[in-house]
């Protein structure tokens, strides 16, 4: 049975490793602090892509456009709209979630376990940094 939990742990240490790999683009993007508000819109306006073809290609009228690109801009918008413009810019949404305040997956998991091991809460001001 110890064999078959060692084989787990070390598993899911692998998995955290690649994902930390996967995410690291993600990582330094999270912490930078100036972000691009209202992508979508901002997107839009480098490519100089007219409102109308955008609306064409993802089948919607102009006013839906609009209000897909406020509802991003409030953090309201749903990925679907999101991905649904994005294609119809020839561009992509790209979706990471990663650890607080740059860390990796491995060092948010170790901090865990050494609570959990000590008996003491990780509390919301020592982890988000």
């Amino acid at each position: 049975m110890r064999a078959r939990e060692a084989a787990r742990m070390r598993a899911r240490k692998v998995a955290r490793l690649k994902l930390d790999e996967e995410m690291r683009p993600f990582r330094r993007a999270a912490v930078d602090k100036n972000q691009t508000p209202g992508l979508l819109r901002e997107v839009r306006k480098l490519l100089e892509i007219p409102v109308q073809e955008i609306a064409e290609k993802a089948e919607l009228e102009r006013s839906g456009i609009y209000d897909i690109e406020e509802r991003e801009l409030g953090g309201r918008a749903i990925m679907n709209s999101l991905a649904r413009l994005a294609g119809a810019m020839d561009c992509k949404v790209v979706y990471g979630i990663v650890p607080s305040g740059g860390r990796t997956f491995e060092e948010l998991y170790t901090e865990r376990l050494w609570a959990r091991l000590l008996g003491t809460e990780v509390r919301e001001e020592d982890s988000v940094q």
